[in-house]
């Protein structure tokens, strides 16, 4: 495994409860990688929250899981939260939307699927650069969204 600080680890970009940390520093890993541990980070975020409401059946949860998961919700997200990014984000939005992905999107326009790609993206982002805190401030702003949109 390659390092940068000579122990194994990329200093403040290894989340140090996690035993496998990625093989280079995420600036340096592609944002269509990013994108993929992204995806999962930003599920297992919306179960989480959904699970913490009560009263949840699970054909209920999975329902709301997929709405808020979807394609088109993520794109409608990364729109609403670009107001609240940094330059940084934002760069790191712009290559994930960017990203060629090599597969076509299923049940959303390409335009949807590429926004969903670069809120993913960001979340990878985030995840790698130890930024927990910030992550979960954005996601929850989009979960915010998403539940009292009109």
């Amino acid at each position: 495994m390659s390092n940068i600080d000579g122990n194994g680890t990329h200093g403040e970009e290894l989340n140090t409860w996690f035993p496998y940390p990625p093989s280079r520093a995420a600036k340096l890993i592609p944002p269509i990688v990013l994108a993929y541990i992204g995806d999962a980070i930003y599920e297992v975020a919306i179960r989480q929250y959904l699970i913490s409401k009560a009263n949840l059946r699970p054909n209920q949860l999975h329902r709301t899981a997929t709405g808020l998961v979807s394609a088109k919700a993520q794109s409608m997200i990364i729109t609403e939260l670009d107001a609240v990014l940094t330059e940084e984000e934002r760069e790191v939005v712009r290559q994930g939307r960017n990203a060629k992905s090599g597969s076509t999107p299923k049940n959303a326009d390409v335009l949807e699927y590429r926004h969903a790609t670069a809120l993913e993206c960001l979340v990878g982002y985030l995840y790698y650069t130890n930024q927990q805190e910030r992550m979960a401030e954005l996601i929850g702003k989009g979960i915010e969204f998403m539940i009292n949109k009109p």
